[in-house]
């Protein structure tokens, strides 16, 4: 088959035709992915000497920073000396209730990456990223540009609501013009198409890859990707567990970390305790099983805020003494690691 597929790119690219290479090149890629998912593991077996080296070599990586990350930081202190940094083919999933932060955090991350990014040139041309990295956010949710309100939002730290509404004052204005300004160079490319099925978003990461370099890949949300299960009969259960196998082997072939976001089930709500754990996972066990790391975004304002009393009853004072304590407060709980 490979043979077959070489032959056909020698051939169109040998005829006289009008067609442009970067058409050619389009069409081979979408046959050597179909190959590449029906085929078999590329890899095969690997020698215990030479996945030694690879796993000393991440050492001294880590250990050449001070003792600091083997894999790319996040830019969040503490949530790096606990990680150690995202490492290269691990599958973060970051997972939380509606309102909890979940977007707002990973769009943190990937600004935060791309913000540092750093790179030094090969022999051959090519960068090697030393620090930072590229970021390739999938915002199946939100549209590019209210992604893009999001991080001139959290760079100049004007709310997003005023940059939306447009009740801004001149100063501010200014301000986020020297924002944009700073920042448009960032390497952070968004892909805001809805509805992405698996196949796709992989053959967009890898031609990222292969165009402009890749470091990261950040995913906005789970659920919302589509598989190949999807309207075939198959349980939805079955849908996110092909998906969550997809971006896991997706992180190892690309050997970048995947950051997927995924909403929790409702069962949360109907406990006293609502700090989230493993099996309020939504589709839990495919998704509890397939991800390295597990992170979960939790607010109690958010649930306080709710049990609110009446302002004139002696019990507000406590509970609004109570809720000044943890309004601007989001924990991040590592529920597996």
């Amino acid at each position: 088959e490979l043979i077959r597929i070489g032959n056909d790119l020698s051939n169109s690219a040998t005829a006289d035709t009008d067609v442009h290479a970067r058409e050619l090149i389009q069409g081979i890629e979408q046959k050597l992915f179909n190959l590449a998912e029906e085929g078999s593991v590329s890899r095969g077996f690997v020698s215990f000497k030479q996945a030694l080296t690879e796993s000393v070599e991440s050492a001294a990586a880590a250990y050449e920073r001070d003792g600091g990350l083997a894999g790319v930081s996040s830019g969040l202190m503490e949530l790096d000396r606990k990680l150690g940094g995202m490492h290269p083919s691990d599958l973060i999933i970051l997972a939380g209730r509606p309102s909890m932060g979940k977007t707002s955090l990973a769009t943190n991350i990937a600004f935060n990456v791309a913000k540092a990014y750093e790179y030094e040139t090969q022999p051959d041309g090519t960068k090697k990223t030393t620090k930072g990295g590229v970021v390739g956010f999938y915002s199946l949710e939100m549209s590019a540009e209210q992604l893009a309100t999001r991080l001139i939002a959290d760079h100049t730290s004007i709310p997003g609501y005023m940059i939306r509404q447009g009740t801004i004052d001149a100063t501010q204005y200014e301000e986020i013009r020297d924002g944009v300004l700073e920042i448009q160079g960032l390497p952070l490319f968004i892909d805001d198409t809805g509805g992405l099925p698996i196949s796709a978003l992989a053959a967009r990461a890898r031609r990222l890859k292969r165009t402009h370099g890749l470091d990261l890949i950040v995913v906005d949300y789970l659920q919302l990707i589509t598989s190949t299960k999807a309207g075939s009969g198959g349980s939805r259960v079955e849908e996110v567990s092909e998906v969550t196998q997809n971006l896991k082997a997706l992180a190892k072939e690309l050997s970048v970390p995947v950051v997927a976001l995924s909403q929790l089930s409702r069962q949360v709500e109907n406990r006293e305790d609502k700090k989230p754990q493993l099996s309020d996972l939504r589709e839990s066990g495919s998704i509890e099983q397939d991800a390295d790391v597990v992170l979960f975004v939790y607010r109690e304002a958010y649930y306080k805020e709710r049990e609110k009393p009446r302002e004139d009853t002696p019990e507000y004072l406590a509970w609004e003494e109570e809720f000044r304590r943890i309004e601007r407060v989001a924990e991040v709980i590592i529920g597996k690691q």
